[in-house]
């Protein structure tokens, strides 16, 4: 492994192009300070000033000017079909982070949701996909349900 650089700065998804990219689950793509590996092999480190999820497409910029794209990796899902806003409800008031698109929910696997949703009538599919859910409505980024402290507000 070379060692690049160390990235204290994100760039949203734009024209720009990546010398490099990385590809993280998204438990990993929630980060502050950590050393990675790129998928071309370097080794990088990452020292953001404050905890940041990382978004699929945007770049981590190194010191030195090079740009290493955020990939979001295949993670063992739960492609969800159905009722999708009554499903949606019950996936939220879970606090369960959700992917939502037009036709199908994704969530990671959960066998004790999976026994939810099947009694609510949903058709669920196992599946391994990349996973990025929905932000939270306070805010940028990830949610972290009630102990977050917005409610205090």
């Amino acid at each position: 492994m070379t060692f690049l650089a160390t990235a204290r700065s994100i760039l949203p998804a734009g024209p720009w192009t990546a010398d490099d990219h990385i590809t993280l689950g998204y438990d990993v793509r929630l980060i502050r300070r950590k050393r990675l590996d790129t998928d071309g092999g370097a080794s990088i480190m990452v020292d953001l000033s404050e905890t940041t999820s990382l978004t699929p497409g945007d770049a981590l910029q190194l010191d030195d000017g090079r740009l290493i794209e955020i990939h979001a990796a295949d993670e063992p899902v739960v492609v969800i079909r159905g009722n999708l806003p009554r499903l949606a409800w019950h996936i939220g008031n879970r606090h369960t982070p959700c992917q939502i698109t037009a036709d199908h929910l994704i969530i990671r696997r959960d066998h004790v949701i999976e026994a939810m949703l099947a009694q609510l009538g949903a058709t669920t599919t196992l599946a391994l996909l990349p996973f990025h859910p929905e932000g939270g409505a306070y805010g940028h980024g990830r949610t972290f349900g009630h102990e977050a402290g917005w409610h205090d507000h």
